[in-house]
């Protein structure tokens, strides 16, 4: 069985997604298994709809497994994000090929810049590279510009083009091929939208906004159903303002040196925040008076997240497999997997004190997460949850 793999956080699944969905059908794949983000994603915020819901719209757009990305990877910088959907993918044993969208969809030059990233060339450009007071990710571009040329170091100026570097840089040694797509639709984080289909930030926008119709009209009907159920039982749409006064009673409590632990750049931005908590009434205050042109938002909303949740480092190695969700064909892909994979919470002692010890954690993270919501649930969901099962 030929079975393709994607990395994704689908927060919330919008017709972009369906079409990549439906388009690795068409290309003969037999299997799709997506190792999806929990319940809080890359950009250092919660997602806007839980993580069952989502694995519920993946798997009635076309998908067939649907397994988490633990918080400390899903949360993390692209690199760290990518080794973790990389790692999750590789431990199932049947993933053959890893999908992905991107800007340039060209696998060559990709690879290319990956290749660079790794040589002692690059290495040497960056200490070289002017320090004026601009981001790391700006400086890295300029540093392969000068072992590629700017034209090709341009690719790395686009989001989805720096996730692809990054799995690529993570699939080597792995035995997982790579199948690059043209990116479709509106552009990440655009305000309009393109061949009828807006960005997932634009929809979140709209939810977050109060138009629920606007943004259900953008996406596939299968999700949408799942998404208006979650509305109506206030389980969503999630929004970290809600969390606004229990961040700040966390970061109040913080001293200086504590916040060094979550600051991967050892810049001295850790100062930073902690001087803006002191100043600040609100975390939109903290983050915009921290916010400079060498910090970008993304990287202070990790940091702050990090903190609230005292994330802890992620390892090289993702303990278990938690399974979200999967169709009649993902329940056949299971049973070929020898990797632990995790479908009863109870059973997660078995899997070893490393395994134990994330879950537990992974737990206390969920009873946060409920917190962002309309209305508040009581503690242990994870230990509640059990997967969603469909049919073919």
């Amino acid at each position: 069985m030929a079975v393709v793999g994607i990395i994704c956080e689908y927060n919330p699944l919008h017709r972009g997604h369906e079409r990549m969905l439906h388009l690795l059908r068409q290309q003969g794949y037999e299997g799709i298994v997506c190792a999806m983000s929990g319940h809080f994603v890359q950009r250092g915020e919660a997602a806007v709809v839980g993580k069952l819901a989502r694995a519920e719209m993946a798997l009635r757009c076309g998908a067939d497994l649907v397994l988490e990305i633990p918080t400390p990877w899903a949360a993390a910088t692209a690199e760290r994000f990518a080794r973790g959907g990389v790692e999750v993918l590789r431990q199932t044993g049947v993933v053959d090929t890893l999908a992905f969208g991107a800007e340039c969809a060209d696998a060559v030059e990709l690879t290319a810049v990956a290749d660079t990233l790794d040589s002692g060339e690059y290495r040497a450009a960056l200490c070289d590279a002017a320090d004026d007071g601009v981001t790391f990710a700006a400086r890295r571009q300029r540093a392969v510009a000068a072992v590629l040329g700017p034209e090709r170091a341009a690719v790395l100026a686009q989001p989805n083009n720096t996730l692809a570097v990054e799995y690529l840089r993570c699939l080597r040694g792995t035995g997982i091929k790579a199948l690059a797509l043209p990116r479709q639709g509106a552009g990440h984080d655009a305000p309009q939208t393109a061949d009828g289909i807006a960005s997932a930030s634009r929809v979140r926008q709209l939810l977050l906004s109060g138009e629920t119709e606007q943004a259900l009209s953008y996406m596939p009907e299968s999700a949408a159903v799942v998404l208006r159920r979650e509305l109506a039982s206030g389980r969503a749409p999630a929004d970290m303002r809600r969390c606004d006064r229990a961040i700040l009673a966390r970061l109040r409590r913080m001293e200086e040196e504590e916040w060094a632990r979550y600051d991967g750049g050892g810049e001295g931005l850790y100062r930073r925040l902690y001087q803006a908590v002191q100043q600040s009434a609100s975390v939109d205050e903290v983050l915009q008076r921290a916010k400079t042109k060498r910090y970008p938002m993304a990287r202070l909303r990790r940091m702050v997240l990090s903190a609230w949740l005292e994330l802890p480092a992620p390892s090289a190695h993702v303990p278990y497999l938690r399974l979200l969700g999967a169709s009649g064909t993902g329940r056949r892909l299971l049973r070929q997997m020898s990797a632990p994979v995790l479908t009863k919470a109870a059973d997660v002692t078995r899997l070893g004190a490393e395994a134990a010890e994330l879950f537990r954690q992974e737990s206390r993270w969920s009873d946060l997460y409920t917190l962002a919501c309309p209305v508040v649930a009581p503690c242990g969901e994870d230990w509640r949850m059990t997967p969603i099962l469909v049919s073919d």
